[in-house]
């Protein structure tokens, strides 16, 4: 049996099966013990036997052919808890599996273990009362974000190579940034939300949280496409992980901006410093032409906030208010503001907000071709307890944790976290880089070309897979 799950990317670990040098068996054999062992509290269920079946008769001639794969608790799966990671749901059972995730399986996914999220993917801290706290495995003591925080946790941990995850308002960016991994926010509409579409905002668009760019690169050429029980949802996009480098000389010439305090962010010195250096290393090694636009946007928070609220009461309506007790202190705080302020007059000034914004996006992309930004405005914060006020001794309000990445939530364009290095206390630093809709390929290449200049672990060192 192999001692420890596959440390490498899950591009390399189909060539292994191919290759006839790791088994699908064994490799999900030492996925699960990897989790049994682990104290990151990642992963709050696992189906060993169906995970060990599916291993059994896995194609490994298909693109994630024998790959074990976590998937985000706020997907569902089809006798799989359904929970949204919130007591009041603890109950629940799946009737249905996402069509996401039946794609990823049509291509030779193992589904092994559903991993932490946040309660109903409301805060980038991944600690809920079902559950507890999710670590980091740079750092025990600190979240590895949220919502995708228990993905982001198990892959940088060592536990599996790939797992899904949402992004409504930077849940996969965050995580990713916090964990040194590659995150992917793709234009919305690329990945279907079917087969049921909720009432959720139309913020969110899922994704995966992976060790490099190719591995996500292969997870869209699989999971992407029309779905008509999605009708949001767009045409097919082919060649993702072919077309990968093919796009430098598209490159060269295209104006970028370095905003480190993006939409009014508060961002901490050390962590501009080290995006800032690695913006302009990247501008110059992709041949972009530096440009400072001037363009204000507006603060969204409050906005995109209530762009949740209707999402959020439709899944507990039937369940308020004996189920308030149960509920984090965030999302109780959430709902009960919702209740009470959310109205026409509330829902008008949140759609004035969000129209300004993307007016304000679409002129920025006017003048640039890329905005690159910090993907955090400071490394991951403590594991348990409130989010923080203060960044780098800066204070400012709580939603200035998503305020770097949430335009682009609302905006709907595609935008990425690249690892870029590591703070002074060894944690992890993420570079966002933000282009207009239907550009991720450009994405990619830019992340490529980090990857490849500028490696960064694929795994945390000393994360406790042994």
């Amino acid at each position: 049996m192999t001692d420890m799950p596959w440390q490498g990317d899950v591009v390399s670990l189909v060539d292994a099966f191919r290759a006839g040098e790791r088994s699908p068996v064994e490799e999900v054999e030492a996925t699960l013990a990897a989790i049994d062992r682990s104290d990151l509290n990642a992963v709050c269920h696992v189906d060993p036997e169906a995970a060990l079946a599916a291993a059994a008769v896995a194609d490994t001639a298909l693109p994630f052919g024998g790959v074990a794969i976590g998937v985000k608790e706020l997907d569902r799966v089809e006798g799989w808890p359904d929970t949204h990671a919130s007591v009041p749901f603890a109950d629940d059972i799946a009737t249905y599996t996402d069509t996401k995730i039946d794609r990823l399986t049509d291509a030779g996914g193992v589904l092994v273990a559903q991993t932490t999220s946040s309660e109903f993917g409301g805060v980038n801290q991944t600690y809920t009362k079902l559950h507890g706290a999710t670590r980091n495995p740079w750092n025990p003591d600190r979240t590895p974000g949220g919502s995708s925080g228990g993905s982001a946790a198990g892959v940088a941990g060592g536990l599996f190579p790939v797992a899904t995850g949402g992004d409504g308002g930077g849940s996969i960016r965050i995580p990713a940034g916090f964990t040194g991994l590659f995150g992917l926010k793709s234009t919305f509409g690329r990945i279907s939300r079917g087969p049921h579409v909720g009432p959720g905002n139309l913020t969110v668009v899922a994704g995966c949280l992976s060790r490099s760019v190719r591995d996500t690169a292969r997870w869209f050429d699989v999971s992407n496409g029309f779905d008509a029980r999605d009708p949001l949802t767009l045409p097919r996009v082919e060649g993702w992980e072919d077309g990968l480098g093919s796009f430098a000389e598209d490159l060269t010439g295209r104006p970028a901006a370095v905003i480190p305090e993006f939409a009014g962010a508060v961002v901490a010195d050390e962590t501009q410093a080290l995006v800032i250096e690695a913006a302009e290393w990247l501008i110059e090694a992709a041949g972009l032409a530096r440009r400072t636009p001037e363009v204000p946007l507006p603060r969204t928070g409050g906005a995109w906030s209530v762009t949740g609220a209707v999402g959020l009461w439709q899944t507990i309506k039937d369940k308020w208010p004996d189920c308030a007790p149960d509920l984090t202190g965030p999302m109780r705080a959430g709902v009960e503001a919702s209740l009470e302020h959310f109205d026409v007059t509330a829902a008008a000034r949140a759609e004035e907000a969000r129209i300004e914004l993307n007016q304000g996006m679409a002129a920025l992309f006017d003048e640039v071709d890329f905005v690159f930004t910090a993907t955090n405005p400071d490394v991951a914060f403590q594991a348990a307890g409130r989010l923080p006020s203060t960044f780098g001794g800066r204070e400012a309000p709580a939603i200035n944790n998503g305020a770097l990445t949430i335009p682009s939530n609302i905006y709907g364009n595609p935008a990425v976290s690249i690892p870029v290095g590591n703070s002074s206390d060894g944690l992890p630093v993420g570079l966002q880089v933000l282009a207009p809709h239907h550009h991720e390929q450009l994405l990619l290449d830019l992340a490529l070309l980090v990857e490849r200049e500028r490696p960064w672990p694929l795994v945390a060192p000393g994360a406790s897979t042994a």
